[in-house]
């Protein structure tokens, strides 16, 4: 059996030890089908988060395309939904339910810790000590609790959090440009929390992954090129925007579990080694190793065998 992940910006396929993560960013006509073809015939359990994708006229649109992409290819996979149930037809409860996959697989061994799970776009922030109370809740209630924060390790344009930056050792106030000129990407690349090869998302300006480049694009978030405002001031804006992320993520994980002080944490996803270092939590890929990459592909196929649902 093959676990699946199908997000907005990558479609992502655990099969036995293996990862496989397709850069596939959902439109209409987005080839699902054609990287799902080397698994015809095998078993399969099914989250996603793609529905969102602004492609789809509603959600009921995307999770259509996506039920109908994968059984085209899979015609017996299974989807597991919000209602922690699986269902092999198009359904609402279906519409971002990888995170609860996690969870669901989680709670028995952590119940007491908050699941953090940072990928290229967003961070899953789930408290584990009640699984009930996550059933059935949508996009919408997670960002209002805490439990969804728009922002990733890869693709979070510098500008969704930073609208000012200290230039010239920290003495004079420069606003940011409203503008996709860098990304998350280039800040973590700069800092050293990613290598080259860990930018695996297309670069705002289709340039290459230098860290010369990075500084590069994110000088342009001050309107300026590199020559212009120098290294030590593109890494400023890099740092300002590692601080802000930082701090938004540690903000919410306080909210979304309730504590005044960091909670027992357990992480996952591409930023799952720079969770672990940064909040003191316990980093999943020591237990679990590149799976914590694609961690709700894992997890929803331990569900369906735990259920047996095959």
């Amino acid at each position: 059996m093959i676990g699946i992940d199908v997000g907005g910006a990558n479609l992502k396929i655990v099969d036995g030890d293996d990862i496989i993560i397709h850069y596939c960013p959902l439109w209409q006509e987005s080839p699902i089908a054609k990287y799902l073809k080397p698994y015809a015939g095998r078993k399969a359990a099914v989250v996603m988060s793609g529905e969102l994708a602004d492609g789809f006229a509603s959600k009921e649109e995307g999770i259509a395309f996506i039920v109908n992409a994968v059984r085209s290819v899979i015609p017996d996979a299974r989807f597991y939904g919000t209602d922690g149930e699986f269902h092999t037809t198009p359904c609402i409860s279906l519409a971002a339910a990888n995170w609860l996959a996690s969870a669901d697989y989680l709670r028995a061994k952590f119940p007491e810790s908050v699941f953090v799970d940072m990928g290229s776009t967003t961070t899953d922030i789930i408290p584990l000590s009640s699984f009930e109370r996550l059933l059935s809740l949508r996009d919408l209630d997670r960002l209002q609790r805490g439990m969804l924060v728009y922002t990733g390790l890869l693709r979070a344009p510098v500008a969704s959090l930073l609208r000012e930056v200290y230039l010239n050792c920290g003495v004079v106030r420069t606003l940011v440009a409203n503008e996709l000129f860098a990304i998350s990407a280039d800040v973590h690349l700069v800092m050293g929390h990613i290598g080259k090869a860990e930018y695996a998302v297309p670069t705002p300006d289709c340039a290459g992954v230098m860290i010369t480049e990075s500084l590069q694009r994110l000088a342009r978030m001050v309107c300026s090129d590199l020559s212009e405002i120098g290294e030590e001031n593109a890494r400023a804006v890099a740092a300002a925007f590692w601080d802000e992320q930082r701090s938004v993520i540690e903000e919410e994980i306080l909210r979304a579990s309730g504590s005044e002080t960091m909670p027992d944490l357990i992480c996952a996803g591409i930023g799952s080694a720079l969770l672990a270092e940064t909040f003191g939590g316990r980093d999943l890929s020591d237990i679990y190793g590149t799976m914590t990459d694609a961690f709700p592909a894992f997890a929803v196929r331990e569900v369906a065998k735990r259920n047996a649902e095959f």
